[in-house]
């Protein structure tokens, strides 16, 4: 009767299947395998029957190229945080505001992890998660950045953001091979859509006379721009960056436009015709004078004489850009960098005579206590007033969403909500204007408006 063979003690301590090798270190089994030229040493536990299994798998995962089960890259979360940072500005061209508010979220998952061990991006679960959504609970913060201002807990929405671009961190982590494989996001895992939102700014809208009211004590300089931001809908920062070419008198339209030559987008980026009201446009004609270049609102101590002989066109203006920031390179010596071109961007605008959205905010604190309307010391409200008007007068859904320049909810092809119907509709710009007229005809802040017109001698 034959004997059985022993079993060596090589094999006691190492194996190999196919390109996978197998080897125990003290009392744990280590993979050792080469993927994409990488050398790979993943630890799998103290039973040999496992990690021969496991050697099995990813034998087989490589043969075909598929990635390995064990495969993956440890990064720190302020590594991740800066990798994922210059994704956005480098890769996706995010603008120089989201990645502002990328980089403000995010610092509190960093300052969070200060007093914690957790500093791997693999090491990090749903239990940290939660902990960090208790932290941000607790946290108190100024609401303006101000050190000095009073400090107030985080709102719900501005908590549901930090969550929302942690989630979307440890998605590029995941894509990237930075979490250990089939890892749960640890963030997606929290149900973030179905948080409640209870604690947020309020956002009352007022009456029709109220907005009148505040309307008809504004200076000329003031009346102008926030009877704009009313009967339009415009968003502060699209209003302060409309040029002088912008305005169409004739056709009575406003261009919102992107100015990339001028460092500034529209916040979906994409451009949009706003039509406008009669005495509306009338008055931004009586407004303008003479004048043919710079911003369409200036500031009030500018006159057409103070400006720049390049002012007269986004053209110039956007050549004079160009000149300073070569001229920046080459005191540098080097290329400017987004932030350092947004810099030479602000100044060009500051000298085309924009004004700045905090003075449009002030302007108007300064009304709404003066009228005792507080809830109109914001320009946002306006926009709200705007959006609700339209719904108010039976606005076409379609319309309502193209006057305010809303992205469609799912992308750019999925019908902005309204389904295949969306990419077979076309608004033509009379219906835009029909609608806008019929849902502010008999508004009392109109009335004020053509009150107002009259008093200038406009008919």
């Amino acid at each position: 009767m034959a004997t059985a063979k022993p079993r060596s003690r090589h094999t006691e301590t190492e194996f190999r299947v196919g390109k996978v090798k197998g080897y125990r270190r003290g009392l744990v089994w280590y993979l050792y395998y080469f993927e994409e030229g990488r050398r790979r040493r993943p630890r799998v536990g103290p039973s040999q029957d496992v990690a021969r299994q496991m050697a099995a798998q990813i034998n087989g995962q490589l043969e075909v190229g598929a990635p390995a089960a064990l495969s993956f890259d440890p990064i720190t979360i302020p590594a991740l945080r800066e990798a994922w940072l210059g994704h956005h500005e480098h890769v996706r061209r995010s603008s120089l505001q989201t990645l502002r508010r990328y980089r403000t979220a995010t610092e509190h998952l960093l300052r969070f992890l200060n007093q914690r061990p957790v500093k791997s991006a693999s090491n990090f679960h749903v239990a940290h998660a939660e902990a960090f959504v208790r932290y941000l609970r607790e946290l108190r913060v100024a609401p303006n950045g101000h050190p000095h201002s009073k400090k107030r807990p985080l709102l719900d929405k501005g908590i549901q953001f930090i969550l929302e671009a942690c989630r979307s961190l440890f998605v590029f982590a995941a894509k990237r091979r930075h979490l250990t494989p089939y890892a749960e996001n640890p963030f997606s895992a929290l149900e973030l859509s179905r948080m409640p939102i209870e604690h947020r700014r309020e956002i009352v809208l007022p009456t029709g006379e109220q907005a009148a009211q505040l309307l008809s004590t504004a200076d000329d300089w003031a009346f102008a721009i926030l009877v704009t931001l009313a009967l339009t809908g415009l968003r502060p920062g699209e209003l302060v960056h409309l040029l002088v070419e912008d305005f169409d008198p004739v056709g009575r339209l406003l261009h919102v436009r992107n100015r990339p030559a001028l460092g500034w987008q529209v916040k979906t980026r994409q451009d949009r015709f706003v039509p406008l009201l009669v005495p509306h446009a009338q008055l931004l004609m009586a407004r303008l004078g003479a004048r043919r270049g710079g911003t369409l609102f200036q500031r009030p101590r500018f006159s057409a004489d103070q400006l720049p002989s390049w002012t007269i066109s986004s053209a110039s203006a956007a050549q004079e850009a160009s000149r300073r920031c070569t001229a920046r390179e080459t005191t540098k010596r080097d290329a400017l960098t987004r932030t350092e071109q947004a810099i030479e961007s602000r100044r060009i605008w500051s000298e085309l005579g924009m004004i700045k959205t905090d003075a449009i905010r002030i302007a108007l604190g300064r009304l709404a206590r003066r009228t005792e309307t507080p809830q109109l010391n914001t320009p946002k409200v306006f926009r709200h007033l705007f959006a609700t008007t339209l719904q108010e007068g039976r606005v076409d859904p379609l319309i309502r969403n193209e006057l305010l320049g809303h992205m469609p909810e799912d992308g750019p092809r999925s019908g902005g909500g309204l389904g295949m119907t969306a990419n077979y509709t076309h608004t033509r710009l009379e219906t835009k204007r029909s609608q806008l007229e019929s849902a502010f005809v008999e508004l009392p802040m109109l009335q004020v408006l053509s009150m107002r017109m009259a008093a200038l001698g406009v008919h």
